[in-house]
């Protein structure tokens, strides 16, 4: 018998299979092999350049933006590590839990077991790490674009929308709460969205939402908002399996509140209530509903353009990330205390969906060279921003702007934490007092690394003999002597031999 005679019923079915369309064809070669191996190319040099980037600033950056970057993760962390360090009000009052100052103290552990036992290396450390930290959440973006269903090329340029863009580069090597939250965000978002999610995606992404309210209390939003879209869906059991994952990391919260502040939810709590029931947040300055898509504007005029109108284009094909990311944005916008830096963790989401958005435009352009013309155009604009991140002033991000807004935005007290670094390097000082500048605006002891008193500028006066340094400006010298300089203050050595105990300092934060 003749093994390759085929039934005529079978060789009437092979042959009605139609051959593809046009349309067909150029719909499925948005993942095309030659697109396919494109995006991953594309992907792999936009991480290389946002870690570059990164590690760049992280490394030549001594400024800082706000004290929470020091005051709520390498203070409280160095106080656990090196037994010493000021106590902002938030962790006297229990309002923070303990999550991030021990995620950065085990950074500072690390470094102190291979050495870096000095300012210079452990901050290159932690700083290091939290900009990898980012590049980390480049890379889920594209998996999130991927999940919502954007081809390899169009996820690469969501990628890079937050990989280069300029303000996720400012923010990326801070050691803020939004920047430790920002990967488990994004990357269980990519896990839990899809609608044939497995278990073991739903179970390990929850939980990563969980981390990442663990890490910052504002992530919750994510975590009731994934609830909601998997109840709309009628995922009955997927949303079971996430409502019971999710309550055991709250259950988790409650319990780290308990052993660390006596209270369960304790943080939560304390948190809630200055910030939400008493408004005391807008002690440090209230802006109007606009305040985020205004200040993205002025930050990145054109980018922040583009990944509006893309994530826009994305909403018929995403709306559950859309939902959830508007719902992270619309609470912030509603809180009269605002901060750019409050958005971190809704940016590598916009950025999927304008991937997501991207594909749409990909999809109705016929031809290889089209599509990715039009996919290096959007990493191309992305890039620009990114080079030019170093321009960004204050005002720009929505920070001083009415009181220094063309102030540069980088370095912002790097001198005084400069001059803090070396007077921590004297084998003569026993007190320092900063005279230059707010305590808060310094890099306390993660900077100073000394066990001695550190005083502010409303401290003791110079005839105390409290303390044998000064960090002052420059011409403010008076009898002592300059022993190091950072372009307009100086660190000088007062002419007294030695400091008079002070059995009254207070390690609190004024």
């Amino acid at each position: 018998m003749d093994i390759t005679h085929r039934p005529p019923e079978v060789n009437r079915t092979v042959s009605a299979v139609p051959p593809a369309s046009p349309t067909a064809a150029s719909e499925a070669g948005a993942d095309a092999p030659t697109e396919r191996r494109l995006g991953l190319l594309l992907l792999l040099g936009v991480l290389g350049l946002g870690a570059a980037f990164r590690l760049y600033w992280a490394l030549y950056d001594d400024g800082i933006y706000w004290p929470d970057e020091v005051y709520q993760s390498l203070e409280p962390a160095h106080r656990l590590v090196y037994g010493y360090g000021l106590i902002a009000w938030e962790f006297v009052e229990g309002a923070r839990n303990w999550a991030l100052p021990a995620l950065v103290a085990a950074l500072l552990g690390l470094g102190r077991a291979v050495g870096l036992t000095e300012p210079a290396g452990y901050l290159a450390l932690v700083k290091g790490c939290f900009a990898l930290l980012g590049t980390a959440t480049a890379w889920a973006t594209w998996r999130l674009a991927r999940a919502s269903g954007a081809s390899t090329l169009a996820a690469s340029g969501g990628a890079a929308l937050f990989a280069l863009a300029s303000v996720p580069l400012y923010f990326a090597p801070r050691a803020m709460s939004e920047n430790a939250s920002v990967l488990p965000v994004a990357l269980g978002l990519a896990l839990v969205l899809p609608a044939t999610a497995s278990r073991r995606a739903l179970v390990t992404g929850a939980s990563l939402l969980g981390l990442a309210v663990l890490l910052r209390l504002q992530n919750g939003v994510f975590c009731v908002g994934l609830l909601a879209v998997l109840l709309a869906r009628r995922q009955w059991r997927q949303a079971g399996v996430a409502l019971a994952v999710l309550a055991g990391w709250a259950l988790a919260f409650g319990l780290l509140d308990k052993l660390t502040w006596g209270r369960w939810f304790h943080s939560a709590i304390v948190y809630l209530d200055f910030n939400v029931v008493q408004g005391k947040a807008a002690q440090w300055g209230t802006e109007a509903f606009d305040y985020y898509p205004r200040i993205l504007r002025r930050a990145m005029p054109g980018l922040s353009l583009l990944v509006g109108a893309l994530a826009l284009l994305a909403l018929p094909r995403a709306w559950g990330l859309s939902f959830l990311t508007a719902a992270f944005v619309l609470l912030h916008a509603a809180q009269p205390h605002k901060e750019l830096r409050f958005l971190v963790p809704a940016m590598p989401l916009l950025a999927a969906l304008a991937g997501v958005g991207l594909d749409s435009v990909l999809r109705v352009l016929r031809g290889f060279p089209a599509r990715a013309t039009v996919a290096l155009a959007v990493v191309a604009a992305a890039l620009l921003s990114g080079a030019n991140a170093g321009t960004l002033t204050f005002g720009e991000l929505g920070q001083y702007e009415r009181v220094r807004p063309q102030d540069s935005a980088w370095d912002d007290q790097g001198p005084v934490n400069r001059l803090l670094e070396a007077a921590g390097r004297l084998d003569d000082v026993c007190g320092l007092k900063v005279e230059a500048v707010h305590q808060a605006w310094t890099g306390g002891y993660s900077y100073f690394h000394r066990k001695v008193p550190l005083y502010a500028h409303n401290g003791p006066g110079r005839g105390s003999n409290r303390f044998s340094h000064v960090i002052t400006a420059a011409g403010y010298e008076g009898a002592g002597t300059a022993v190091a300089r950072e372009g307009s203050l100086v660190l000088v050595k007062l002419p007294i031999a030695g400091c008079t105990p002070d059995p009254g300092y207070s390690w609190r934060l004024p």
